[in-house]
Parts: C-alpha cells; structure tokens; sequence
C-alpha cells in the first residue's frame, strides 16, 4: 500500500522533472571582434579560387576526353577479338572438312601407292594451308593491335598537347 501512494504522489506532483530528462544546454554568446579583411587577401582568394575553377574545368574535359578514348578502344578490340576468333572458326572448319575430304579419299584408294601419293599431297595442301592462315591471323592480330592502339595514340597526344 505504502507502494501505490509514493507513485500515486509522483504523478500528482507535475513540478518534478522526468526521470531522464535531459536539461537544455545553450552556448554562450560572445561577441566576435569585427575584423576587416585585407585587400591583398581578398584578391589572393579570388584568384587561387578562379585558378581552381580553371583547373577543374580542364580536368573534367580531360576525364571526359580520356572516357570516351577508352569507350573507343574498348569497342575497337571487342570487333577485332571479335573477327580474330570468327576467323579461328573459319580456318578450323576448313581444317576439319579437310581431314575428312581426306579420310574420304583414304577409303577409295586401291593401293599403297596411292595411299602414300594421297597422304603427300594431302600433307602438302596442309602445310600450304597451315602457312597460309598462319599469315592472316598474324596479320588480323597486327590489324587489330594497331586499330585497338590508336585511340590512345591520339588521346595521349591531345591531352599533352592541352597540358602543355
């Protein structure tokens, strides 16, 4: 009983602050002195913040310049990765149909002697092959090296250029 009349108490009593109630807190105010910034001062921070604003204006067009030099080179090697692996398909296939126009041929002969006539000149048409398409990929691989390299060629060189 003792019990309910306390709280019965606290809530009557609305001049008691809450159990967690935090007080509130104010800065002092001091006056600050009134000081007058020199000219110098003032033309000094103009122009560093002009120069500042230069500057980040050429490096935003140089970042820009230098995003869409790498979109171009990214694009330009995606095609020619791209036409270098049709071409390894390309030479495959005629590599494979001429392994079975062989095998085709091996099952007509009707001596060793033909046989070994066949199988040279069927070596023979290989390797000419073999040197041929080893010559194209070597060159499509070139092609794309340069056409991948001169996006960047160009982009260095303008970019010095605006630097210097």
């Amino acid at each position: 009983m003792a019990e309910t009349s306390a709280a019965t108490k606290l809530k009557s009593n609305k001049s008691a602050p809450a159990p967690f109630e935090i007080p509130a807190f104010e800065l002092p105010k001091f006056d600050m002195p009134k000081m007058e910034v020199p000219a110098a001062f003032r033309d000094m921070a103009e122009k560093s913040i002009s120069q500042a604003k230069d500057t980040y204006e050429k490096m935003k067009a140089v970042a820009e310049e230098a995003t869409d030099m790498l979109e171009d080179t990214y694009a330009t090697a995606t095609k020619g990765c791209t036409d270098y692996g049709l071409k390894i398909i390309e030479i495959a296939r005629a590599n494979t149909n001429a392994g079975f126009d062989f095998a085709n041929d091996l099952f007509t002969v009707k001596s060793v002697a033909e046989m070994v006539e066949l199988s040279t000149t069927h070596a023979r048409r290989q390797f000419e092959a073999l040197t041929s398409q080893s010559k194209e990929l070597a060159a499509l691989a070139q092609k794309v090296a340069t056409e991948t390299c001169e996006p960047v060629k160009e982009g260095v060189s303008k970019a010095l250029k605006k630097a210097g």
